[in-house]
């Protein structure tokens, strides 16, 4: 009677799954727990490279001085508010547009179009912030910006887009807009997707009207999709630096001074890096409220 025959691979161990898991820990290590431990240490110190006493004195533990320093900094909080400005303006902009066109590609024979959309939709996402900057300069150009060329077709004069606080405001949100509504629109797709086929036809059966449609079959089941996109967006919205920097520079004047543009001139020009640090650490936990808040709004509709 013949026994299987057991080969044993000397190369392969009980740790060698780990081995192959440890390029992506080391990198993970490297690129975001470090950075963050590093920023948490340096918000409790006089970190400044440009105050000698600071650099003699090794960068002294001040405890909660700099939390202090950044909470009672007026120019702080105006970023902050205008942060939140640009927050309530693009993602209510982001989620309906995002929705309607999930919607129109999610209607009945439109197989080939959704296939279609589904490719255009992406090059926005695959379109880096700093090239989303340089769009935005030229299309918001004063001489032969996009933007006044259709403008002229109205007859209204060209208008300084980045020079003047309100246009360049509206700059910034509509290049945010343009890159982010096609991911919202995919997320709300892949959701509608969900819905079961005779159940969504047996509601279209019932009842013309859309309000109730979305309301008890579709919405339901994009519910884990919004609440992804919140938290994602949420994210992303209250550090975008790279656009605002490129297209800018956080003016004219503070009209687009957003917090990651204040905190970056603080860390990077003013070299006040234990103040930098501090200020993106409260801006680390409002962004984790945010998340929590969510989760706790939308988790039990989900369940």
């Amino acid at each position: 009677m013949s026994h299987p025959v057991t080969r044993h691979n000397p190369g392969y161990g009980r740790f060698t799954p780990l081995w192959f898991l440890a390029p992506a820990v080391v990198a993970l290590l490297a690129i975001g727990i470090y950075p963050t431990i590093f920023a948490v240490v340096t918000s409790f110190r006089s970190y400044n490279i440009t105050r000698r006493q600071d650099m003699l004195g090794g960068f002294p533990f001040v405890g909660f001085d700099n939390y202090v320093n950044a909470l009672t900094d007026d120019t702080f909080w105006q970023s902050l508010l205008l942060t939140l400005k640009f927050y309530l303006t693009v993602m209510p902009l982001q989620i309906v547009l995002g929705l309607a066109i999930a919607l129109m590609l999610h209607r009945p024979g439109l197989a080939f179009m959704r296939a279609l959309a589904r490719v255009a939709l992406v090059v926005p996402l695959a379109t880096t912030y700093a090239v989303v900057g340089l769009i935005g300069r030229l299309i918001f150009n004063r001489e032969f910006g996009v933007a006044n060329q259709f403008l002229g077709w109205f007859g209204i004069d060209a208008w300084d887009w980045l020079g003047s606080p309100s246009g360049a405001f509206i700059a910034i949100v509509t290049m945010d807009v343009w890159q982010w509504t096609p991911f919202v629109s995919l997320i709300f797709l892949a959701g509608l997707s969900m819905v079961p086929v005779e159940v969504e036809e047996a509601a279209r059966l019932e009842t013309k009207r859309h309000w109730p449609l979305l309301r008890y079959i579709q919405l339901p089941y994009m519910l884990p999709g919004l609440t992804a996109v919140l938290i994602l967006r949420s994210a992303d919205v209250l550090k975008l630096f790279d656009t605002v920097f490129v297209m800018t520079r956080g003016g004219p004047g503070s009209a687009t001074d957003l917090v990651s543009v204040y905190v970056q001139r603080v860390g990077f020009k003013v070299f006040d890096l234990g103040l930098g640090s501090a200020q993106a650490i409260l801006m680390l936990i409002l962004t984790v409220a945010l998340s929590r808040l969510y989760i706790r709004l939308f988790y039990r509709e989900v369940q």
